[in-house]
């Protein structure tokens, strides 16, 4: 389900849970657990990584859907606090998109420091957004204003309100992601990418980060962020569930 593999003082985690690393309870705790203890344990920087041609697919829609409202919150809190894990984290995060990330894939890539994403497959071109609206569900602000962060204003709205799934080259020239690499050397660019900072003097650079990131970290610092009930209330909205079984029949079709 997770891999934790160690590059000299780089953790890299991972996510291997087939067939497109869902992320359930169990992958979320795990990776919540692994950043959460990552510097105690000698580790000065994190890559996350997926799998060939997936790196997640967001959310386990299917486990979800058989929830009730006291298991949701608990999943919603532990997802929350997962985002904020990596916000917060004292070392260097890098996301190492190794292929599609809809959703909840894109979203545990907004809060890290760099974002690497494979370009394309034989399959064709891989895609990355936030498409919660296409499947009825809104946005939680903290979540949207990480995009602001990376996109601006303008094309973050654009893409949030449509949910559109845009293509690597594209996400790269609206700031979603930060380079493009092929499938293979994916991880390779992160794990280089990780050392060029601890290569840095390593005060001036924790404290320099620490100042680009403040924005982000107040964002998830503030006594609301998790917006529970509300992202829990619209979850169980007749008209969200009733979306949300669609794509569960659809998935089950594949």
């Amino acid at each position: 389900m997770l891999n934790r593999n160690t590059h000299d003082t780089v953790l890299e985690l991972n996510m291997a849970r087939p067939p497109v690393n869902a992320l359930n309870a169990e992958l979320v705790q795990a990776l919540h657990a692994q950043i959460d203890s990552a510097m105690a344990d000698g580790f000065e920087a994190i890559v996350i990584s997926g799998q060939p041609e997936i790196f997640s697919a967001g959310l386990d829609v299917p486990e979800l859907m058989s929830f009730r409202r006291p298991q949701m919150i608990e999943f919603w809190i532990e997802f929350m606090s997962l985002l904020r894990c990596i916000a917060l984290s004292p070392i260097p995060i890098v996301a190492a998109i190794t292929g599609h990330s809809p959703a909840g894939g894109a979203v545990i890539a907004l809060p890290c420091d760099y974002r690497i994403m494979a370009q394309s497959s034989k399959k064709g071109r891989y895609k990355i957004g936030l498409n919660e609206v296409q499947v009825g569900l809104v946005i939680p602000p903290v979540i949207y204003n990480s995009l602001v962060r990376l996109t601006g204003a303008r094309i973050a709205g654009q893409l949030a309100v449509e949910g559109l799934l845009i293509d690597a080259d594209t996400a790269l020239a609206y700031g979603l992601v930060d380079e493009l690499q092929e499938t293979k050397d994916v991880v390779a660019a992160a794990l280089n990418w990780c050392q060029r900072h601890l290569a840095l003097p390593r005060h001036a650079m924790l404290k320099t980060r620490a100042i680009a990131r403040h924005p982000l970290v107040d964002a998830y610092s503030s006594d609301d962020y998790f917006k529970i009930n509300d992202f829990v209330d619209h979850w169980f909205h007749d008209s969200t569930q009733t979306v949300l079984q669609m794509l569960v029949e659809q998935l089950g079709k594949r």
